[in-house]
């Protein structure tokens, strides 16, 4: 069978993200055993926002591959939680710009420590040669969808 043949279980199992899927549901499971009470969709949000704040809500979508319905849920429930603010942006007020209150910056290095001891559990067992390998793998798979 040529190499870029699969089972159906095991095309299954590529297209479902197993990998990723679990790495979620056990950083989920990290960050309420901590008590820290965010989802793993609002952290992803937060990330790239510790990355750059300031962002729109459209650079958001993009950041995080979802769509507007999804981030301005998203950062509705940020809101919420006072751990983000919007403001209108002064080039355009039909966009706005999304930036961090002082509590999530205070989430930052907690949240970070957690999704970093989460990734090694992860990696448990895994060479650095093998995460290169999968990294060029993963890499040139997105650059021929994308």
């Amino acid at each position: 069978m040529p190499n870029n043949q699969f089972k159906k279980s095991e095309l299954y199992s590529f297209i479902t993200g197993k990998a990723s899927t679990a790495i979620a549901r056990r950083l989920q499971k990290n960050f309420k055993q901590r008590n820290v009470d965010i989802t793993i969709e609002q952290w992803s949000v937060l990330y790239h926002l510790w990355k750059e704040d300031g962002l729109s809500q459209q650079a958001l979508c993009d950041a995080t591959f979802r769509d507007k319905p999804s981030i301005t849920r998203l950062v509705d429930n940020l809101e919420k939680l006072k751990l983000v603010k919007r403001v209108p942006s002064k080039d355009d007020r039909r966009i706005n710009m999304i930036y961090l209150t002082p509590e999530a910056q205070l989430l930052q290095e907690q949240t970070m420590e957690i999704a970093n001891q989460t990734l090694n559990e992860a990696l448990s067992g895994v060479t650095q040669a093998q995460i290169e390998i999968a990294k060029e793998v993963l890499q040139q798979v997105y650059e021929n969808l994308k």
